[in-house]
């Protein structure tokens, strides 16, 4: 599958499109419409520069060619004690080829479809850096990465210069407002304006409306199409670095607070089409108001009728101009190994990726009800005028602008974790805002106008992780109160205008308050509805009443389809699997209505009757996988607790039933259809467990993969399934409430790029142990009973819908996680569970001028194990900002990263790898152009960075060297597409430590500084930096990457260590595959495993530990996270820094 928009059809006559990709909306100009600032074209950081020399080599991998360098600049003593040796050659940046061509996706609605759009002029052509590629003619000077979705105006290149500004204390220029004074608010019921969400269509192609259903009764207004925009936006001319020394810079205090999430939710959009009661089980094929699930209950308090909307598609699908690849830019000369920049104190106020418990600890959010009072026709923020100019970031240059020179101080990372920035928001509302560790934006100031986001040159999206492990206030009530218009669940941030009237945070329509909503039930007073549970907590979750399902919930069903080959086997992983099962079996999710059902497969397909009244299971075999059949549809899936004791039976046997089996072959495909007839009525679960690559029958697939070509510096091929057949199925599957998770348990190749479509498109989950094996790898076998324990016992969520709500100017265009999208903004989640993430890209479709802020919300509905429909709802409040030192000081270094992690994942399977690596690149170089340019002053020689993005240089380089995105190293195409999935399913926070991994000294750990939790004392040893210099031979050292934890011990180790934690006399005596301390009754022991056990109990999975030596396989591998240093295809972190430097001061 080379292109985004994936086309594929599923026995209906009817074309899926899913996945992060934008959603298709009609192209065609409406006559006499014109635009003004409202919509303005968006910055893409997956664009490459215009080149104004062709390059040669390609950066950052490939083989180093000496050059001469471009810049006057050289770093001299007043830099960095770097010294210069001469004939060090350098990189030049690649020249990018045209990317490869895009169908656009169909429609999925059944419904009256609309012509096709009428042909426009084509766009311009996108560079193959941009994350929409389009192979036509190369135009010059396009931004690096288009963030958002508004099309491009075509015409005169718009200058990105600012003018000159007067100087300010540390060099910070605050712009001056330029917007008028904020109207007052009307209270008049605002026009319901319907946001489109987008996916992907492909570049150039014309768009196909999605909305296929209209609410009977009187027709709806036309829709109207906004004209197509082409926009080039150049780039300032580059001039020559100033010199002399910099000026001196009095740092500001750390600007303090917790870090907040920004969610965007996508505009309502099937609101106004539904009438009645609607329900998530209709497959995707059925009209978009199945997003009443959440959204369109038949009635729901203060809902009068509705009147049909008309939606305003705004064509935000253009990408950006495309230009010839990034120009050939040498660096200057450096030094290969760099010595130590000059001594400068550390700055503590940020920090690596956080671990989630450090996270927990370091941010004052609880989910318990505030103690927030907000009196009728009180301060809501629709009167929060004075309150947020008093807390102007304007008033003084904030901690987060202070001016760092990246190439002065290196001693960036803090020992302590990073918080997350704070919105700059009343203290009443930040202390019940939402918590970031479910709901993070990019940018915790929104900026006023697109144009404003553009020239900052910072993706704006969210981040959320909606279904996390929660303690949060549960609301039974008959009455659910939503805004009128647009469907907005009643929160914290909306104002009560009096007792008996709220105006929405959103769409601001003044509704009435119902007459049950004046009783609180916490207090059991009456009369104050601004003291009630849901007004008081920014994540809430509703029990849902009988009008948000049309059919009774559920019950938990599972599916476990298992491969039996010779190969399986050979692994071991049936012993493991049986055995875990037999454990957990009582502590699955369900009630007295739980199924349960197995299906074995070879090049045979074998079902299990497990009927109550059998004396053993009975096992019955079909051997015509061409035409799937089930035997005996009634006794496959039987209720768990009727016949658990034959469930049991069969789990004892299962894994001897096949041990003396000689069949090699794998009929994956065939299996899978009969498990989706098995579960199509009723929906649930499916866990399948692999171990080879399909070979036989549908879904057969071969070795694309070349051992020879693993660590060539050219683009990586096959990152694209080789078949529609999983993708198709998915969506046969997520039409069925019906997700499945896959358990890959390989040695060899399995195209993880074609079967991880079953999971991607179903919202599940995709496991990978490489080289699984009972014997001969332990740790793995390890990892995947604890992840198995876990997956087998957490919370689960059936026939799930999610839908995310924004502030009426705000649009969301592209989704990122495993789902299916069912319309414009509604996630289809046939299963939810707790360890899901997902990330949106949003843009500014019109000005926020008369907005002090904006608010986004996310509802979830699903039904839980017990048979409930519920309603989770989370909702965010951020600030509206009209400068870009507002909009810099509230960048959040760890969410741009995340959100572009996700992006560079699309770009690598849309275009190529080498485009996706570019993009990155210039993502980092355009916003800190930006900062010099616009933000900055005073010029100073040196990169200059703000405080709070000093990290984004060392994040990106992490990401170019993560194993998602690397070149020139040795790379198993399945562990790639892997780390791939990783990054645009895992939560933030997880995926993290997967991108920069966090380095610990642990043979002199402490009791100072350390955490005592349930009367266990955790050490809190130093984050040190990735890289070679800071490991002794004379210590031992933890690195934590995620999923996978690295104890390397120096060969000069102090024997104390050795003896009282590994309990080895001696270095020489450390086993070579050591992955289990021992136990040991000493204090060295206990804490280093108190320090591990605590790091590995705030994830969801199970990371594995290595204890290496100098001489284990698996040095290399630990050598390869020291991000810092130089490979023979990378550049180290100075060098790359020089790289930057270097492009942003031509």
């Amino acid at each position: 599958m080379s292109t985004a928009g994936f086309n594929s059809q599923n026995g209906t006559g009817q074309a899926y499109a899913n996945g992060p990709s934008q959603n298709p909306v009609g192209l065609q100009p409406l006559p006499g419409v014109s635009y003004g600032m409202t919509h303005q074209p968006t910055y893409n950081p997956m664009q490459a520069k215009a080149p104004a020399t062709t390059g040669t080599g390609l950066y950052p991998s490939g083989p180093y060619q000496p050059v001469h360098p471009v810049s006057p600049y050289q770093p001299g003593p007043t830099l960095s004690s770097y010294p210069a040796p001469s004939g060090q050659s350098l990189l030049t940046r690649p020249l990018i080829g045209g990317p490869p061509s895009h169908t656009p996706p169909q429609s999925s609605s059944p419904g009256p479809r609309l012509p096709p759009a009428q042909a426009t002029p084509p766009p311009p052509a996108v560079s193959s850096s941009s994350y929409y590629p389009n192979p036509q003619q190369p135009q010059p000077m396009a931004p690096a990465w288009q963030y958002s979705t508004a099309p491009p105006p075509m015409g005169q290149p718009t200058s990105m210069s600012v003018p000159p500004r007067g100087l300010v204390p540390n060099n910070v220029n605050p712009a001056a407002s330029s917007t008028p004074p904020p109207a007052p608010y009307s209270s008049a019921p605002s026009a319901h304006v319907s946001h489109s969400v987008t996916q992907t269509p492909g570049p150039g192609m014309p768009s196909t409306s999605l909305h296929g259903y209209t609410q009977p009764g009187p027709a709806p207004p036309p829709m109207t199409h906004t004209a197509p925009h082409a926009y080039q936006s150049s780039r300032a001319p580059y001039g020559s670095p100033p010199t002399g020394p910099p000026p001196t810079m009095k740092p500001t205090p750390p600007h303090t607070g917790s870090l907040m999430i920004n969610a965007t939710p996508p505009p309502p959009k099937a609101d106004a089409q539904c009438g009645g009661a609607v329900n998530s089980t209709l497959p995707p094929t059925e009209p978009d108001c199945q997003e009443g699930d959440i959204e369109c209950p038949g009635t729901v308090a203060g809902n009068g009728q509705q009147a049909p909307n008309s939606y305003n598609h705004v064509d935000n699908k253009m990408a950006g101009l495309p230009q010839h690849g990034p120009p050939g830019r040498h660096l200057g000369h450096y030094p290969s190994l760099p010595p130590g920049y000059q001594n400068t104190s550390a700055t503590h106020n940020a920090g690596p990726p956080m671990h989630p418990a450090m996270q927990a600890a370091t941010q004052p959010y609880t989910q318990a009800p505030q103690t927030y009072q907000q009196p009728p026709g009180g301060p809501g923020p629709a009167q929060l005028s004075p309150s947020l100019a008093a807390l102007s970031l304007q008033s003084s240059t904030p901690e987060a602008l202070r001016v760092v020179n990246l190439l002065q101080e290196r001693n960036l990372l803090p020992p302590s974790p990073m918080p997350a920035p704070t919105p700059c928001l009343p203290q009443d509302l930040q202390k019940i805002n939402c918590n970031p560790e479910v709901f993070r934006s990019t940018l915790t100031s929104i900026p006023q106008t697109q144009s404003l986001l553009n020239k900052a040159k910072m993706p704006l999206g969210l981040l959320l992780h909606p279904f996390k492990d929660l303690s949060l206030p549960v609301v039974t009530s008959s009455t659910i109160v939503r805004c009128r218009s647009c469907r907005t669940y009643i929160n914290p941030f909306v104002s009560f205008l009096d007792q008996r009237r709220w105006k929405c945070n959103l769409c601001y329509r003044v509704n009435d308050v119902p007459e049950e909503f004046m009783y609180n039930p916490v207090s059991r007073s009456y009369g104050e509805p601004h003291k009630r549970p849901e007004v008081q907590n920014a994540t809430i979750e509703f029990i849902a009443p009988s009008e948000y399902m049309l059919r009774p919930p559920q019950p938990a069903v599972y599916l476990f389809i298992l491969d039996v080959s010779h190969n399986a086997v050979e692994t071991g992983y049936l012993h493991v699997f049986c055995q875990s099962l037999l454990d957990n079996i009582n502590a699955l999710p369900g009630d007295s209505r739980t199924k349960v059902g197995f299906i074995t497969f070879d090049s045979t397909i074998h079902f299990y009757n497990l009927q109550e009244g059998l004396s053993q299971p009975q096992m019955l075999i079909v051997s015509d996988i061409e035409d799937i059949f089930l035997p005996t549809p009634d006794s496959l899936l039987v209720n768990l607790n009727e016949c658990k004791e034959i469930v049991q039976d069969l789990l004892k046997s299962l894994p001897n039933l096949f041990e003396k089996t000689m069949e090699t072959q794998s009929a994956l495909g065939s299996a899978l259809q009969a498990a989706f007839k098995l579960l199509s009525p009723t929906g649930g679960r499916m866990s399948i467990f692999q171990t080879q690559l399909p070979n036989l029958g549908v879904g057969a697939l071969q070795s694309r993969e070349d051992p020879n070509q693993r660590a060539s510096a050219k683009d990586i091929q096959h990152l694209s399934p080789a078949t529609d057949f999983y993708k198709k199925l998915a969506l046969d599957c997520s039409g069925q409430q019906v997700a499945v998770d896959l358990f890959l348990l390989s040695s060899q190749y399995c195209d993880l790029a074609s079967l991880g479509c079953i999971s991607r498109y179903s919202a599940g989950s995709v496991y990978y142990y490489p080289s699984y094996h009972h014997q001969h790898n332990p740790a793995q076998v390890e990892c995947f009973q604890k992840d198995l324990k876990r997956y087998l016992t957490r919370k689960i969520g059936f026939e799930a819908v999610m839908r995310i709500r924004c502030t009426k100017g705000l649009s969301i265009h592209t989704f990122h996680g495993n789902f299916f999208v069912r319309s414009t903004d509604l996630l289809s989640l046939p299963n939810v569970n707790p360890d899901a993430g997902f990330a949106v890209q949003m843009s500014i479709e019109e000005n926020l001028v008369d907005m002090q802020v904006v608010s986004f919300q996310a509802a979830l509905l699903y039904t839980s194990s017990k048979g409930e429909r519920r309603i989770r709802v989370h909702t965010l409040c951020l600030p509206v900002v009209n400068s870009l030192s507002d909009i810099f000081a509230g960048a959040d270094v760890q969410a741009i990263t995340g959100l572009l992690a996700c992006m560079a994942v699309d770009r690598s399977t849309t275009a190529s790898l080498s485009d996706a690596r570019d993009a990155m690149t210039n993502a980092a170089i355009d916003s800190l152009t930006s900062f010099r340019q616009s933000v900055l002053t005073i010029q100073q020689p040196g990169l200059l960075a703000p405080a709070c993005l000093r990290l984004f240089p060392l994040f990106i380089l992490a990401l170019l060297k993560q194993k998602a995105f690397r070149t020139g190293t040795s790379t198993r195409l399945d562990d790639r597409l892997f780390a791939m999935c990783q990054l645009k399913y895992q939560p933030l926070v997880y995926a993290l430590l997967m991108i920069h991994p966090a380095l610990y000294r642990v043979d002199d750990l402490s009791d100072e500084g350390a955490l005592n939790i349930n009367d266990r004392t955790i050490p809190q040893p130093r984050v040190l930096q990735l890289s070679v210099e800071k490991l002794s031979r004379e210590a031992a050292f933890l690195m934590d990457a995620g999923t996978v934890m690295y104890l390397w011990i120096g060969r000069n180790c102090h024997p104390n260590f050795l003896t009282q934690v590994l309990g080895v006399p001696n270095y020489a005596a450390v086993p070579d595959n050591l992955y289990l301390l021992p136990e040991l009754d000493t204090a060295e022991s206990q804490r280093t495993r108190a320090f591990i056990g605590w790091l590995r109990d705030q994830r969801p999975f199970f990371p594995s530990l290595h204890v290496i030596r100098d001489e284990s396989q698996l040095k290399p591998t630990f050598m390869q996270n020291m991000i810092e240093d130089r490979t023979e295809s990378a550049l180290s972190y100075y060098e790359f820094l020089l790289h930057l430097q270097q492009q942003i001061s031509k």
